[in-house]
């Protein structure tokens, strides 16, 4: 678990250093974010998942990218040293950690 959150703090600090749009102050930064974004996922997410179940249908999944940059936007709100300077960076930012976390986790 702690190799887990290790690996997503790499991986938010890289993609953060990646993207012009997303600044993170240093690595501590990395690791809150990554340790909210677990949170945020496990306790937040199902219900606005489950909420917006209809939608999701409709959209034919797509919703759940919403929902994701909407949690990485909370995320955020309240860490001080990690900055995302609109929806669209937040938006990409999730889609790029994601590949980064997916190399690291394979890799590692």
């Amino acid at each position: 678990m702690i190799w887990a959150w290790l690996l997503n703090s790499v991986a938010v600090f890289a993609t953060a250093k990646i993207l012009p749009g997303v600044e993170i102050k240093n690595f501590w930064s990395a690791i809150v974010v990554a340790a909210l974004l677990a949170i945020v996922n496990t306790f937040l997410t199902p219900i606005l998942q489950f909420i917006a179940l209809p939608v999701s249908i409709l959209t034919l999944g797509l919703f759940a990218l919403v929902i994701n940059t909407l949690m990485i936007m909370l995320v955020d709100a309240l860490v001080e040293g990690f900055k995302i300077k609109n929806f669209w960076w937040a938006l990409v930012f999730g889609i790029v950690m994601s590949l980064v976390s997916g190399i690291l986790f394979r890799v590692f």
